[in-house]
């Protein structure tokens, strides 16, 4: 059996992902990351997998086994989206995926990579996938500025991996998130906030037309997100750029009530202002338009907003377990 890589493997998706490919029968995953961090080491634990190569070493160890390697899903990038600098962003993010995808590209490798949903910025062109329209996005950060740079990137190359698929994800919340500090989606923060306070705290609305709590996000439970992965990864359809979102915006508020819901109390929420850091660049609303990976084939239907947050409560975070 070939191997399957997965880089960003001790984080949130990646370690997901290794998590559903296990179930599904493969153990011969090279996983790759930067293995120093002792609050992703949970992650991983329980999986079955064949080794683990630092992201330092990554390209020495595929020149030497690219001929055992099936396929790359290229999950790791710094996500940190208040980082303001690019620097950091074009070496982890756009530099070291574009030497992913030309490796991929010289030893016929398929590839699917994370984009993310920030490349939309403020949604003045809308939510949709489509390639001819992607020059028109302004991403609010240099996150989501690297991720968008790189889309355009690979939209421009003529050698290219035998398959490729872009995924922009939307707002993924689910299970072995609990490292990621103030990066973490806000179902865990809103989860924490009722055991230490008793109650929620949302950012009030600076915006006229947009009441406070009424923000809306497009959440998708990553148990759906790594579920798309394995069905790009065993059919290679279309490939391209794809949203990884419900087609669903729900508001910070509905959130909110559901998680007071699952834990079974009545909702008590306070609304805080938007810390002027990251006001100017704060996304209001999204939504994602899901129509091409319908066209690819994925009709899975997506975990609803009330199921995902009482799965997520009750199965993961009350007995702090893991995927």
């Amino acid at each position: 059996m070939k191997y399957i890589v997965v880089t960003g493997a001790e984080g949130f998706i990646g370690s997901c992902l290794a998590g559903r490919l296990n179930r599904e029968g493969y153990s011969h995953i090279i996983l790759v990351d930067g293995f120093s961090s002792e609050s992703k080491q949970a992650n991983l634990s329980g999986k079955s997998f064949a080794g683990q190569v630092n992201r330092d070493d990554f390209f020495r160890w595929l020149e030497k086994h690219h001929p055992e390697v099936c396929f790359v899903f290229h999950l790791g990038a710094r996500t940190d989206t208040a980082e303001k600098d690019m620097a950091v962003f074009n070496r982890l993010n756009l530099q070291y995926s574009k030497n992913i995808w030309k490796a991929c590209a010289s030893y016929q490798i398929p590839l699917i990579y994370a984009s993310s949903a920030a490349t939309y910025g403020a949604g003045e062109h809308g939510y949709n996938d489509s390639h001819s329209t992607l020059h028109q996005l302004k991403p609010l950060n240099p996150y989501g500025k690297s991720k968008h740079d790189f889309d355009r990137w690979a939209l421009r190359q003529q050698s290219t991996p035998p398959y490729w698929a872009g995924l922009k994800f939307f707002n993924v919340y689910g299970p072995n998130e609990y490292h990621k500090g103030r990066m973490a989606s806000s179902i865990l923060h809103m989860f924490r906030q009722t055991r230490q306070q008793g109650a929620i705290s949302l950012f009030r609305s600076h915006r006229e037309d947009i009441a406070d709590g009424e923000q809306k996000r497009d959440f998708v439970y990553v148990k759906d997100v790594v579920d798309v992965c394995l069905y790009l990864f065993k059919h290679q359809t279309l490939p391209g750029i794809y949203n990884i979102g419900t087609g669903q915006a729900r508001t910070f508020r509905e959130v909110a009530t559901l998680v007071f819901k699952a834990i079974g109390r009545e909702p008590n929420i306070q609304y805080i202002d938007t810390p002027e850091s990251i006001r100017n660049n704060y996304q209001y609303y999204t939504k994602a338009s899901v129509l091409k990976l319908r066209k690819a084939g994925y009709v899975n239907e997506f975990t609803s907003l009330e199921e995902g947050i009482e799965d997520y409560i009750s199965n993961y975070l009350s007995a702090a377990k893991y995927y």
